[in-house]
């Protein structure tokens, strides 16, 4: 499985286009290759002052998720609308750019630059300013938790 990693920032035209990085192309192109789209998924955070964006198995994902909580719960709700209602479809162009509507680039903050930072499954798209900050608490908060991920128990465990 190929996932999204690393972080890039790319130029946003006047017009809203970006390039996905090559790499995000890639991932898409194999994690996809049973899907007809050919572009991202894309809506705002509901917790984060970011774009979430994927391909349709991510949202595919996300729908099996949702579809185990009670049809009527107000929080399945809540994650469908957040989540589906808030969705753009948006295609790749023929040098790889995405079309971003002027209503995401408003909720992200984006202007002329973006940052593109992987995820694994997904990726999020950020103004520049936004991730700085976010990036900062995340490696606080990351150096502070870092036993949690208990990297090598498993390979100790296992012997």
């Amino acid at each position: 499985m190929k996932l999204f990693f690393s972080t890039f920032r790319n130029k946003v035209d006047k017009k809203g286009r970006v390039s996905v990085p090559a790499s995000f192309r890639s991932v898409l192109k194999v994690r996809d290759s049973g899907h007809d789209f050919t572009g991202v998924i894309v809506y705002p955070s509901f917790v984060k002052n970011c774009l979430v964006a994927g391909g349709m198995s991510h949202m595919e994902s996300i729908i099996e998720s949702v579809e185990l909580m009670d049809e009527y719960s107000e929080e399945r709700d809540a994650f469908e609308t957040s989540i589906f209602g808030g969705s753009k479809e948006v295609q790749f162009d023929s040098e790889g750019r995405i079309l971003l509507s002027k209503q995401l680039m408003e909720e992200a903050g984006i202007e002329d630059l973006a940052v593109f930072v992987g995820k694994g499954s997904n990726f999020e798209i950020w103004s520049p300013e936004r991730f700085a900050k976010h990036e900062g608490e995340a490696k606080k908060i990351a150096a502070e938790k870092k036993g949690m991920l208990g990297i090598g128990r498993r390979t100790k465990d296992a012997n």
